[in-house]
């Protein structure tokens, strides 16, 4: 079967990546109980680095098992496009465990690892379902807080087996990824700077595909 580079389907996820891992949870009732001081997890700090950067642009979804977890690769080795002397250091970075009491729930997401527990790089899961074999297992840096029709539309997508891994059976690439501060999200202005920026980066990433596969 021949791989397309860009999936039909395009996918956008807004996701809470906060340095303070209860305020991930807007929902949350005990939220208006935090106080005001905050800790940087090192974790959340490597993430932010690498979709500032662009690292996980024209990466992928090497794995989705309905149910379970949608993974995305390494950037190290997932990307199409080349990446710079930047990218490269900030993905090249192994992170310490850091686990928490947080529950491996559906809409969450999580680091992916070998079997050493500091050894998570730049591969996350996002989950598709309830996973309590993973609590304290795998480092905890965020949730999903908008789009879940778009999970959903993940899990119906064709896959295969492979070895212990579900894999889609086509290419599910990220076209562009960008980070937004929640308190711009009702600024129309902002959200026009962040479309162009957005657009911008699908261009490039289209040049690139056409300069490797004319």
């Amino acid at each position: 079967m021949k791989k397309s580079f860009f999936n039909p389907i395009f996918f956008t996820f807004f996701l809470s990546i906060s340095c303070f891992l209860s305020t991930m949870f807007a929902e949350s009732t005990q939220d208006s109980l935090l106080g005001s001081a905050r800790v940087v997890f090192q974790t959340v700090e490597h993430i932010y680095k690498l979709v500032r950067l662009g690292c996980y642009n024209t990466n992928h979804f090497f794995r989705v098992d309905k149910g379970f977890v949608a993974q995305v690769a390494d950037v190290s080795g997932g990307r199409t496009a080349p990446m710079n002397e930047e990218q490269r250091k900030e993905a090249e970075k192994t992170i310490k465990g850091e686990f928490s009491d947080v529950k491996h729930v559906r809409g969450i997401l999580s680091m992916g690892r070998y079997s050493d527990p500091d050894s998570a790089q730049s591969s996350f899961s996002m989950l598709l379902g309830d996973a309590p074999h993973l609590d304290h297992e795998y480092a905890i840096f965020g949730k999903v807080t908008k789009g879940d029709e778009t999970l959903k539309k993940l899990e119906e997508l064709p896959t295969r087996r492979e070895g212990i891994f579900v894999m889609p059976t086509e290419r599910i690439t990220i076209l562009s990824t960008y980070y937004y501060d929640t308190e711009m999200e009702t600024c129309q202005q902002d959200k026009s700077i962040l479309k162009r920026r957005l657009a911008a980066s699908a261009v490039e990433i289209e040049r690139q595909r056409m300069k490797c596969f004319p």
